[in-house]
């Protein structure tokens, strides 16, 4: 038994540090930069009679609708029985999200986000986010990224919220995540 707590000790160590030495995703920008953008994202929603997962979300959002689209990504843990998002429901909602985000320099970023429930982001191509289950709000990994220039970067997320309260933040920075403005996300 020791030996078994000492291998998976050991795997989860070299799992981690390989994962510290990773280069970072690199970002692909919009080609070409989009111009007269909405501020917010665009979403479209639906109610299924109960997700539990991504896939069970992708499935419904095949019969989506659009919604009010969101200012940006800050949305703070609500009470339960308050509507998640720009839904028009509090509890088994699908959404997908989608528009772009403008990092104002080049460099190296660490992004997360915070969620409850399901998330799957995906910014400049690259996955960023990602959960697939039920959970309070919480973080999830922070993943370094480089952003090769300056401008917008698309955005393309998909989100369940099951039962109990929602949030959904995205952090994004150069060093420690960071709170990102709603002034970042445009459609």
């Amino acid at each position: 038994m020791k030996m078994l707590k000492t291998a998976a000790l050991a795997v989860t160590a070299l799992v981690w540090a390989t994962a510290a030495l990773a280069a970072p995703l690199k970002l692909t920008p919009a080609n070409p930069q989009p111009s007269g953008l909405k501020p917010g994202l665009a979403v479209k929603y639906a109610y299924p009679p109960d997700v539990k997962s991504l896939n069970q979300a992708i499935r419904a959002l095949k019969r989506g609708e659009a919604g009010p689209a969101l200012a940006g990504l800050d949305y703070r843990d609500t009470a339960d029985g308050d509507n998640t998002l720009t839904s028009k429901r509090a509890h088994y909602v699908a959404a997908a999200i989608s528009g772009y985000v403008k990092f104002d320099a080049p460099g190296t970023y660490a992004i997360d986000f915070l969620t409850n429930d399901g998330l799957d982001a995906k910014v400049g191509g690259q996955t960023v986010g990602y959960f697939d289950g039920r959970q309070k709000c919480f973080e999830t990994r922070a993943v370094q990224v480089e952003v090769p220039e300056a401008g917008w970067y698309p955005v393309d997320i998909t989100y369940f919220q099951r039962v109990g309260t929602a949030c959904l933040h995205m952090r994004a920075g150069q060093g420690a995540p960071d709170w990102m403005p709603d002034a970042a996300f445009g459609h």
